[in-house]
């Protein structure tokens, strides 16, 4: 089965819809979703989105900020860029239907974060991105040149190794054509051609047993460009939000917003200790890399499976007005957050790299785009600061946009691409096989790749992947289709990138650290 489109993005967060509508008055759009359009990365970000909206802040301090928080790596030119496009992102996210909370006097209730010298947090409550994903489903649902096609899993995507071209990387100019895609509930693969691909997938948090992502956050966009021979850089860089709620049956685990410690959430130890004194002057508002290997720590020395967030001296009833759905979810645990300690612990919770894009959300591979955390921008560097996520992704969509519009007529969709190859007869295997092999590299990654590791866990955790790899590509080879077993496969590439990007960063950095090299300044006690 073919379809034809002028467009087509895979994902349906912040930066696949807001792409997908600011092209759609030009030509047709599809946009792929493995579940339902409803449910991506976007719809569980809590705090908000950052932005310089009123003084005293302005665009020099969000860049600092920024810059200083990814310790020496980010691209000044793209932090520069970003910044000064929100206020426009901005609006028209608002024009788009988003509403942000607001005081009496009719501005903006901004909140501050880890890593912000000023209050410049955007939000809904603490439902910032399930509100921002209710807007823009809405208005996708009601434009007639947008296709939605939920349940629909993309497998590769496609370009001239397809048609039997040799494509060597850095010698041939690659150009992407569209993508092979599962149709989940027919269980029959579906050839969609494109003049233009947007790759917007999300993370790579289910490499980890505790991930605040949902379980469609399986690197499959970072899979499918590197296995085309796209560029992917900065893997190593895998921030864990320093406070999630610790409830060890559930999964995701339920993220307690950084905005809470804005509020003045105070981190302390299980005996009601304060402890990030001893780690940063900005104490629980310091940045995420920070704070997560100040607690990664203090449970190490103590023994202690997690730590607490005071909120208890705080205003009671203006705690509960900001922070309604931490409150709910506590209270259905037995934990009053007005009169209670908060049990934390870090868990994954964001990629800063990815598939390397250009200030226009360009890839290497022509006619292919990407745009949020699938990708490496140069915007944060070695650590992302907080909610600067959501601005990323719609800055970039908007960039990748207005390129995609000035370039797509010139495209010719390509008629020889063939029929998904399906090798053969392929032939149902028992799904053991592939849940047992998830587990292992969940387990491996929390074990030998997480907050802390050193160049032995490192060679370790390779040598066991690469184990799994070679098993998971013979089951691939003689199976039939599975999500769950692409998922793997795509799970085993990513995971694959990071460990080596970790091997080749031979210092501490912003998020990747590494027994084996000198201690940065702001960790004082040595592991």
């Amino acid at each position: 089965m073919k379809k034809q489109y002028d467009f087509l993005v895979i994902g349906s967060g912040l930066a696949g819809l807001s792409f997908a509508l600011k092209v759609a008055d030009k030509g047709k759009v599809a946009v792929l979703t493995k579940t339902n359009i409803h449910e991506t990365n976007t719809s569980y970000a809590q705090g908000g989105i950052a932005a310089v909206t009123y003084k005293p802040d302005n665009y020099e301090k969000h860049i600092q900020d920024t810059m200083k928080a990814g310790d020496g790596l980010c691209n000044e030119e793209v932090v520069r860029m970003v910044v000064n496009e929100a206020p426009a992102q901005i609006h028209e996210l608002i024009n788009w239907g988003t509403h942000f909370d607001r005081e009496k006097n009719g501005k903006f209730d901004l909140a501050r974060e880890g890593g912000h010298s000023e209050s410049r947090i955007l939000h809904h409550k603490d439902d910032t991105g399930k509100e921002i994903q209710r807007a823009l489903v809405k208005r996708v649902k009601q434009h007639p040149n947008i296709d939605v096609y939920e349940h629909f899993f993309a497998l590769d995507i496609i370009t001239q190794h397809h048609l039997g071209v040799l494509v060597k990387w850095r010698y041939t100019n690659i150009e992407c054509y569209g993508v092979y895609a599962l149709d989940i509930r027919k269980q029959k693969i579906v050839k969609f051609l494109s003049r233009i691909t947007m790759m917007s997938s999300g993370g790579t948090g289910n490499l980890y047993s505790t991930t605040t992502n949902p379980a469609i956050a399986t690197g499959d966009g970072i899979a499918m460009v590197y296995r085309a021979k796209g560029t992917v850089e900065n893997m190593e860089f895998v921030q864990f939000h320093p406070t999630s709620l610790f409830n060890p049956n559930e999964r995701p685990s339920f993220l307690i917003s950084e905005a809470i410690r804005g509020h003045g959430g105070i981190l302390k130890t299980i005996d009601g200790k304060e402890f990030m004194h001893k780690y940063d002057k900005r104490r629980s508002l310091a940045p995420r890399d920070i704070v997560a290997r100040a607690i990664d720590l203090e449970m190490k020395l103590r023994g202690d499976d997690y730590v607490y967030l005071d909120c208890r001296h705080l205003n009671a009833k203006d705690l509960v007005k900001h922070f309604p759905n931490i409150n709910d979810k506590c209270k259905s645990l037995g934990i009053d957050i007005t009169k209670d300690f908060i049990p934390v612990v870090p868990a994954a919770h964001y990629l800063c790299g990815g598939i390397k894009v250009d200030r226009d959300g360009c890839t290497v591979i022509n006619r292919l785009y990407a745009a949020g955390e699938t990708t490496s921008t140069g915007l944060h560097g070695a650590n992302r600061l907080a909610s600067n996520s959501l601005l990323e992704a719609v800055v970039y969509a908007h960039k990748a946009a207005k390129h995609a519009l000035n370039h797509f007529k010139k495209y010719e969709f390509n008629k020889q691409i063939p029929d998904w190859n399906d090798h053969g007869v392929r032939h149902p295997e028992e799904m053991v096989l592939i849940t047992q092999s998830y587990k292992e590299v969940q387990q491996i990654f929390s074990v030998y790749v997480g907050i802390v590791r050193s160049n032995l866990r490192l060679k370790r955790s390779l040598d066991r992947l690469e184990t799994i790899f070679h098993e998971t590509e013979r089951l691939y080879q003689k199976s039939v289709l599975s999500v769950q077993l692409c998922e793997l496969r795509n799970l085993i590439n990513v995971g694959y990138l990071i460990i080596k990007s970790a091997m080749h960063r031979e210092e501490n950095r912003g998020l990747h650290y590494n027994i084996d090299y000198p201690p940065t300044d702001e960790i004082k006690i040595s592991y």
